[in-house]
């Protein structure tokens, strides 16, 4: 098995095990539910992968403090991102990045950073920690998500 096969492997495992303990935790008579209103306070975002480009899966990194609103839209306060062009370049990206996102009750839903890409988002239900895989074509990319602050 190649080494992009099992970080493919790794990385569906990894939301596969997230989706399946959120949804046994809500199936199992937690009375707690999701909406937009779990996510609320200062994030850490840490994620890793690939992206296909030029026909070359290139390997991709972030670290990206954001806070969360409660209300269905965020802001992204710092973002560092590594290798994004295949090159080892590191990106000190400016502040003030913004997007959306939805929480099904089942703790399930979506995020997207405007502009930019898209993720699936399985979260706990007190809304501590939440794990993300992107949705993009051509991107292997997947990573998690911890409350920092109220």
């Amino acid at each position: 098995m190649n080494r992009l096969t099992k970080h493919r492997a790794a990385a569906g495992a990894l939301v596969l095990c997230a989706c399946a303990c959120a949804t046994a935790a809500f199936a199992h008579g937690t009375t707690e539910s999701c909406s937009a209103a779990t996510l609320q306070g200062t994030y850490v975002f840490a994620a890793s992968g690939y992206s296909l480009i030029g026909g070359v899966w290139s390997p991709k990194a972030i670290v990206e403090s954001m806070r969360f609103n409660g209300d269905g839209t965020l802001s992204v306060l710092s973002s560092t991102l590594a290798n994004l062009t295949g090159n080892g370049a590191v990106i000190q990206v400016p502040p003030g990045g913004a997007g959306t996102y939805a929480l099904n009750p089942d703790c399930t839903g979506t995020l997207s950073f405007v502009p930019g890409p898209t993720f699936a988002v399985v979260a706990t239900p007190k809304g501590d920690d939440a794990w993300m895989i992107q949705a993009n074509p051509n991107n292997v990319f997947q990573g998690s998500v911890r409350r920092l602050a109220k």
